[in-house]
């Protein structure tokens, strides 16, 4: 329980803090350890660092493929009317099941004041999935994401070349922007963060075509690419923060072990969200393993990128995948 609440209250804006105590297991592990590194794990670390990964790219190859799968059968389903994935990211139908993105639907009903049933069948679909993967969505299935991964790589380029610097932000503005587009709706009653929100302009832009919203979207990747490293994805979207609090118990995580952790920090390198491996820095474990928090999208960018396989996909009651 404690593990939840501080995975909770880290989701919503709040530094990762150093543990009270260890297990004794842990704290074995935590003595012995010396501040010695292994020479080919530094190389390792300063190539992620220059944006050369040397890491196997596994679960990036088949995220990345089942992102643009996802999104393509959106494209397919209206160009050739086959009816299979219809409509787009902020509300569809597969196979006639309703789906609806839980922000959208909450930015919906608050605007109309009242529930719409078909809204809430799809909303209570995506709501069950969250309450499994957590924020999966963000990585394997919106495409903004894949545009910013892409930026991101852009600007680490550049910032190891000097030409730029990172501009971080306060965590805890994505929460206020939620409050913020939430009260909007209600007052307004119209659905302000649907205008705005670049997952739903790029789903809308591949399926029936860019608009002039789309000039939004360059802009905020202009943005990421020359000022702050993954910002919307990191301090604006109140997508990735509604599936978080949702599937702050998911089954589906990634585990740390800090037995055959080096602490090199190579997957904070390469990490959407680096405050969630806070953990894999040294003493920062309070057990020999532990899920990392709420916040992590599951990309699967720590554990192609760990030399040391420390960080592995989970299932709670299923163990390891792969």
């Amino acid at each position: 329980m404690r593990g939840l609440i501080e995975s909770f209250a880290v989701l919503l804006g709040r530094d990762p803090k150093p543990p009270a105590r260890f297990t004794p297991e842990a704290q074995e592990i935590h003595d012995r350890r010396r501040g010695t590194k292994n020479p080919e794990i530094v190389e390792y670390v300063k190539r992620i660092r220059a944006g050369n990964s040397p890491a196997s790219n596994k679960w990036r190859n088949w995220r990345w493929a089942t992102l643009l799968a996802v999104n393509l059968l959106f494209v397919v389903s209206y160009r050739l009317d086959i009816q299979i994935l219809e409509g787009s990211l902020t509300a569809s139908r597969f196979l006639g099941f309703h789906m609806a993105d839980l922000n959208s639907a909450l930015q919906v009903m608050l605007a109309f004041k009242k529930v719409l049933i078909n809204l809430l069948i799809g909303a209570v679909t995506v709501f069950v999935l969250c309450l499994l993967g957590g924020r999966t969505f963000c990585a394997w299935i919106c495409p903004y994401h894949l545009l910013g991964e892409w930026a991101e790589m852009l600007h680490v380029r550049l910032a190891t070349k000097k030409w730029i610097r990172d501009h971080p932000f306060e965590r805890r503005a994505r929460v206020w922007l939620w409050l913020t587009f939430s009260v909007l709706a209600f007052v307004t009653g119209y659905t302000v963060y649907e205008t705005i929100s670049p997952t739903g302009i790029v789903s809308r832009a591949l399926i029936y075509g860019p608009g002039v919203a789309f000039a939004w979207v360059i802009a905020v990747l202009l943005f990421e690419v020359f000022y702050s490293r993954r910002a919307w994805c990191r301090y604006a979207c109140p997508i990735g923060l509604t599936y978080g609090l949702v599937g702050v118990a998911a089954p589906l995580k990634v585990k740390y072990d800090l037995t055959d952790c080096h602490h090199d920090g190579a997957c904070r390198q390469v990490c959407m969200v680096p405050h969630v491996l806070d953990v894999t820095k040294r003493k920062r474990a309070e057990d020999v393993s532990v899920d990392i928090g709420a916040d992590c999208t599951r990309c699967g960018m720590c554990v192609d990128a760990c030399p040391t396989s420390a960080l592995k996909f989970t299932v709670k009651g299923l163990g390891n995948l792969f």
